[in-house]
């Protein structure tokens, strides 16, 4: 799927939360797709753990 895609489905669902559920669900959608996110590039192995947790080493 391109990121275009994946974009419009996000628009989308976000719009239908906020149409039929108002602000709260809006935002409920958009967290839960944030933290859905980032455990799909966790599993992707995008993104560790070690990213959030330690500081990075300045250069």
């Amino acid at each position: 799927m391109s990121a275009a895609t994946v974009g419009l489905l996000a628009g989308m669902a976000l719009g239908f939360a906020a149409f039929f559920g108002g602000f709260w669900a809006f935002l409920l959608v958009a967290v839960l797709g944030a933290v859905g996110l980032v455990v799909g590039l966790m599993l992707q192995g995008d993104l560790e753990m070690s990213d959030f947790v330690h500081p990075r080493e300045r250069r």
